[in-house]
């Protein structure tokens, strides 16, 4: 992991199209903003873990509610 530090209004650069600027820091908690293109999908953890669980337990039914494939050959 790259470990960088930065103060308010500084940014950093990842790849030729994605900034994150660190817009304020106040005690334990520091904003932070993100210019992304539009396909770039961009979630804090505990909504991206979120999804993957629903995303995982939507899969798991289809297989249960999929017909049992039978091959006769």
């Amino acid at each position: 992991m790259l470990v960088l530090t930065r103060k308010a209004s500084q940014s950093i650069v990842i790849g030729n199209d994605i900034v994150i600027t660190i817009l304020d820091v106040h005690r334990d908690q520091v904003r932070v903003g993100i210019e992304a293109p539009r396909d770039v999908d961009v979630h804090r953890q505990e909504i991206f873990d979120a999804l993957q669980a629903s995303n995982r337990d939507a899969a798991q039914s289809a297989e249960k509610l999929a017909p049992p494939n039978n091959k006769d050959d």
